[in-house]
């Protein structure tokens, strides 16, 4: 529970007067620490359980809107197989271990596409809003309510986390720690701690020999190709919830494709809406490279001759990378499906009958 517990010091922090900023390891914004606070009221013995147990639940919550997402029943072989196998992904341990709070939006994001898929687009920037104030991992995301042209559903996204933050802010002191601290060290890709477990190609790649700058200007353009290829994937109409989805997916690959550090449970976000989209023909996430890349990922697979750590950063990097690639191949590359777009009321529950018990 490492992560949880920087956290949750910073609510205690924040409940004995002090400045939660005031240490280097709390890096959310100020509303995290009014979230955190119920926890400083469950007693210590019970955390190491009850912790692990909520981000499972998270994260499996996530997987079950997910499958609502594309009609597939909680009783399908595709939601059975779905949760065997994040269960045997390196990723979920070290989420669950870690007590991190990505889990938060693993949860959030399926839920606000459901919800934009049911043309709830308001409501799915609340609850994006929500998740960013909690933790910042779906920034990205956020553009997709401007790439499909609902300013308000954006603006939802932009207001709940601000509000939130701002009013914590007013509640703590050194608020503005969080400028002259925290920030600088979130640009500087956090410290030799964070350094090693790193999957961004500004850090690995410089292992391999690559020129940093290089390395940077090579992350930078694939990140950028994937918000373009958000766009254009957008624009390509077909399938709404695969439309939802792959260019979601692709915002959100593009910092962990970049920014630093991309951590390997990073990829839970983007996981199961990914995963439950197999069940429409015609998905990127149908593609063999999607299930190969993942194979190293599984908890016990270790590389011939390279050590834990080097296993993690690269694996994980080759994650990010083939899962970028083959959505990149699916918006710029093959061709325009015929189909329109569908509304969700009307839409035929193929995936149902495909996955069904």
């Amino acid at each position: 529970m490492l992560d949880n517990n920087f956290v949750l010091r910073a609510a205690h922090t924040f409940a004995d007067g002090g400045s939660p900023y005031a240490d280097k390891r709390f890096l959310y914004f100020p509303s995290s620490v009014l979230i955190a606070l119920p926890q400083i009221y469950i007693p210590v013995r019970l955390l190491p359980w009850l912790v692990p147990a909520m981000t499972a639940a998270m994260v499996m919550g996530g997987w079950f809107f997910a499958l609502r997402l594309f009609r597939v029943s909680a009783l399908s072989r595709l939601a059975v197989l779905g949760v065997v196998l994040m269960c045997f992904l390196g990723p979920f341990r070290n989420l669950v271990l870690l007590g991190n709070w990505t889990s938060y939006s693993a949860l959030a994001l399926p839920l606000a596409l459901l919800l934009a898929h049911r043309s709830r687009w308001v409501w799915a920037g609340v609850v994006v809003g929500l998740a960013i104030a909690t933790k910042p991992m779906l920034v990205p995301f956020a553009l997709l309510f401007l790439i499909a042209r609902r300013p308000k559903a954006f603006l939802a996204a932009a207001a709940v986390p601000l509000a939130f933050a701002v009013g914590a802010a007013a509640l703590m002191a050194q608020p503005t720690l969080f400028f002259t601290k925290t920030l600088p060290f979130l640009f500087q890709g956090q410290d030799d701690f964070a350094r090693p477990y790193d999957a961004s190609l500004g850090t690995l790649l410089p292992r391999l020999g690559v020129p940093e700058g290089a390395a940077a200007a090579l992350g930078a353009a694939l990140a950028l190709a994937l918000l373009v290829g958000a766009w254009r994937r957008w624009n390509q109409g077909g399938d709404q919830a695969l439309r939802l989805v792959e260019s979601g997916t692709m915002l959100m690959l593009a910092p962990l494709i970049a920014s630093k550090p991309s951590f390997d449970h990073y990829l839970f976000i983007v996981l199961p809406v990914l995963l439950a989209s197999v069940s429409r023909a015609g998905a990127a996430a149908c593609s063999v490279w999607m299930g190969l890349v993942l194979v190293p990922r599984l908890a016990g697979f270790s590389f011939w001759k390279l050590d834990a750590t080097q296993n993690w950063a690269y694996s994980v990097a080759a994650v990010n990378v083939v899962f970028s690639l083959v959505l990149l191949h699916r918006a710029f590359i093959r061709r325009k499906e015929g189909a329109q777009e569908v509304h969700p009321e009307s839409e035929a529950p193929a995936a149902e009958e495909l996955v069904r018990v």
